[in-house]
């Protein structure tokens, strides 16, 4: 099976251990066991509770403990509507092997993780783009979506927030979108890895699986949640998908670690504290690059609603790989091209990391970008 090369993995695997300031993480800044432990109202003492867990397979679809706090993030989402997966690479890997078929019709809103256009391709199905534009917020236009889906559409994939725009549809849209794919009984997937932390509010927009029947959500720990070193994420769908993904998982996941259950499950029980935390950061964070920007003539931007990233326009005679490649060489900062996306003349910044590297990184960008003619 032919699969185009994951563009931004790519790029993080050959700089991410080489910069000095990365401004491409798209992780809130990860907590440690000890953080957690703390979060949880618990101590290192906690730990030997562990002591006599066996290393087993354990739950093949996940603990009734960790699923139970999984389903406490949904509306209407049941321990039988998840199962958990290898992050949520894993999850959207097996959504689109099980719901999709050679020749099958996949509307893909882009730009968005590469997953979402890339596998279907490699299966055979009819790939259709529907770009996002920054006039429209990088919102879709849902006339052009609704042109897209036909009757033999199988499938509407996306994620929301956005990544790397941090646009944000609300529920509002989301119905609207749940509307167009009724019309056509197609499954909508959305990868909702960031969902959360958006930047007013609750900080959490509802998910695609409690606003459409055949909405089918991913996610993980890793984004939001600041533990991507758990590697473990789940799905949230109607029963006949959880179990035709089910089927696919045997093959390549057989369940995830008791470790990763374990310290997942004390996470999402706490995850009012754990997001908290989460959206602390990416707040401050992101008021911080909106005044940056604001001191920036060469550059332009839709500030984000959710998420822990911001793509950037910018206005220098070189591409975008070749502006990121001369940032990482002459400061030291990375970003990630906009390229990597099919976003040519962007990039994107990553807001949830150290706030005192960010304000650094971002100084050394500026005295980069002054230096150009």
């Amino acid at each position: 099976m032919h699969i185009e090369p994951f563009a931004v993995e790519i790029w993080m695997n050959e700089w991410e251990t080489r910069c000095e300031f990365n401004l491409a993480e798209t992780c809130v800044e990860s907590l440690t066991i000890e953080e957690l432990l703390e979060i949880s109202g618990k101590n290192s003492s906690d730990l030997s509770a562990l002591l006599p867990l066996k290393m087993t397979y354990g739950d093949i679809r996940g603990s009734d403990r960790l699923l139970g706090a999984i389903a406490a993030l949904y509306e209407t989402q049941g321990s039988q509507n998840l199962i958990t997966t290898h992050g949520t690479i894993g999850a959207n890997m097996l959504v689109h092997k099980a719901l999709v078929s050679r020749g099958d019709r996949v509307v893909t809103i882009v730009p968005t993780y590469q997953q979402h256009y890339s596998i279907p391709a490699s299966i055979g199905a009819d790939m259709v783009p529907l770009k996002l534009r920054a006039q429209d917020g990088y919102l879709p236009d849902l006339d052009a979506l609704r042109a897209r889906v036909t009757p033999d559409t199988r499938l509407i994939a996306m994620n929301n927030p956005n990544n790397p725009t941090g646009a944000l549809m609300d529920r509002a849209m989301l119905e609207q979108i749940a509307d167009i794919a009724r019309a056509a009984d197609a499954y909508i997937l959305c990868d909702e890895v960031y969902r959360g932390i958006d930047q007013t509010g609750s900080g959490t927009t509802p998910s695609i699986a409690d606003v459409y029947e055949k909405g089918v959500s991913t996610a993980s720990m890793s984004k939001a949640f600041s533990l991507a070193g758990l590697r473990l994420g789940w799905v949230a769908a109607p029963r006949d998908v959880i179990e035709a993904i089910s089927i696919h998982r045997d093959y390549d996941t057989i369940s995830v670690g008791r470790l990763d259950d374990h310290f997942a499950a004390l996470a999402l029980e706490n995850s009012a504290r754990v997001l908290q935390r989460s959206r602390q950061i990416t707040r401050t964070n992101l008021e911080i690059i909106d005044a940056w920007i604001a001191t920036q003539p060469r550059l332009n931007w839709v500030k984000p609603k959710s998420g822990t990233t911001t793509l950037v326009e910018f206005d220098l005679p070189m591409t975008s790989r070749a502006l990121c490649v001369a940032l990482l060489k002459e400061t030291g900062v990375m970003f990630t091209p906009g390229d990597a996306f099919g976003m040519e003349g962007t990039f994107r910044i990553g807001f949830a990391n150290n706030t005192d590297v960010l304000k650094e990184g971002l100084e050394k960008v500026s005295a980069f970008l002054a230096r150009q003619p």
